[in-house]
């Protein structure tokens, strides 16, 4: 995600979500304590990054363990 396709890739879908209010004082303090300014940026990276974290972790390989029976 280093690269910077916005200009070629436009974002075009919206997304939205709802937050409690303890979710989003969480937030809104996470995002004072560590200056960021660009909100949906943080949450796209925030988002994208548990994804490949999670696509890496499933991906199967010669020696799964995951496939014992």
């Amino acid at each position: 995600m280093g690269n910077n396709n916005s200009e070629k890739l436009p974002r075009i879908h919206k997304l939205t979500i709802l937050l409690n209010e303890k979710e989003y004082k969480v937030l809104q303090k996470y995002i004072t304590k560590y200056k960021i300014t660009n909100k949906a940026k943080f949450v796209r990276q925030a988002l994208f990054t548990h994804i490949l974290e999670h696509y890496d972790r499933d991906y199967p390989t010669l020696f799964d363990d995951n496939n014992k029976s």
